[in-house]
């Protein structure tokens, strides 16, 4: 049996310029981090001569062809295992919130599927590979930020290059700005989920239109990448945030709601400096950036929404088990 581990992400900028109609034009940036929220892969060999794959619901299949589940489908594919198996998968949170979830799944089941092989592969082709599933094979119109955070863990400032490179930059900062920015989030669960598909369909269709907002949103990145690296603060990283935000609710393609931009309204008016909702937009976890002490006040302003610890990780997707 083998275990694999990988975590979920969120993202502090640049979101939008992942996607290849933008950096097919020029290089997008994002800044993102993973953090202590992680999804499982159990693999173990099966006695029956057929495969059973445990997620939200239970399939049992004799053909690797007949899995409706695509992504354990296609992973099983692409590393040429075959012979019957258990997969299980199992998630901290759930999906359509914003952290990168199909990303983080994809690239933890290459992890354990490679493992299961005794093979240990590393995070670029982790990376690579969750991309050729879900964007060349899947067709899913989404970009490629999710799959580089998930195997490679860490706060990083990740560059898309016009010919489909990615390069990912580790952002050097003192332990102690990291300690202070994890202090100062607050990650609310807005009771909604989505499927991002519809709404980076949008993105991308709208891209041309959007390019001078778009190359903004980048340069955020970049800055508030340097706001951590140097002496500034972390108030000053949160007011690049307040600024990407706008910039991205500005896209419109359903980003934001009435709903949303009540809580985020609310949680402004109860001392949170600046916020942003995770992932393509819609719904899933806002992120709010507040001192320490306002966070319990902000918590019963918005009637105590679910609300999500979180820390930073340094490690990306990786095998915990094997036996």
């Amino acid at each position: 049996m083998i275990i694999s581990r990988t975590p979920y992400r969120i993202s502090f900028g640049g979101g939008g310029t992942d996607l290849p109609a933008f950096y097919r034009e020029e290089c997008g940036a994002v800044l993102s981090a993973t953090i202590d929220r992680h999804i499982y892969v159990n693999i173990h060999p099966r006695f029956d001569t057929n495969y059973r794959i445990a997620y939200s619901k239970t399939e049992i299949v004799t053909r690797v062809q007949d899995m409706q589940h695509e992504l354990v489908r296609e992973a099983l594919r692409l590393t040429e295992v075959d012979e019957p198996l258990e997969i299980t998968t199992i998630g901290d949170v759930p999906a359509g919130t914003g952290m990168g979830s199909s990303s983080s799944l994809t690239v933890g089941l290459l992890v354990a599927l490679y493992g299961y092989q005794g093979r240990m592969v590393s995070s670029e082709r982790l990376a690579s590979e969750a991309c050729r599933i879900e964007i060349d094979v899947l067709k899913k119109p989404i970009g490629r930020q999710d799959q580089y955070a998930a195997a490679y863990g860490g706060l990083n400032l990740i560059r898309f290059h016009d010919d489909s490179n990615v390069v990912v930059e580790p952002v050097v900062c003192r332990p102690e700005t990291l300690a202070e920015l994890e202090a100062h989030l607050l990650v609310l669960y807005t009771n909604t989920s989505r499927k991002a598909d519809t709404i980076l369909k949008q993105q991308q269709d709208a891209t041309s239109k959007h390019t001078s907002t778009l190359r903004q949103m980048r340069e955020i990145a970049e800055a508030m990448r340097n706001t951590l690296s140097g002496s500034s603060s972390i108030r000053e990283f949160s007011d690049l945030l307040a600024q990407g935000w706008r910039l991205k609710a500005s896209l419109g393609c359903g980003i934001t709601n009435g709903h949303i931009d009540e809580m985020y309204t609310a949680a402004l008016g109860c001392g949170a400096w600046s916020g942003k909702l995770l992932g393509a937009g819609g719904g899933g976890f806002l992120l709010l950036l507040a001192p320490p002490e306002c966070h319990q006040a902000i918590w019963e302003r918005l009637k105590r929404p679910t609300r999500l610890p979180v820390q930073f990780t340094r490690r990306g997707g990786h095998t915990i088990f094997l036996g």
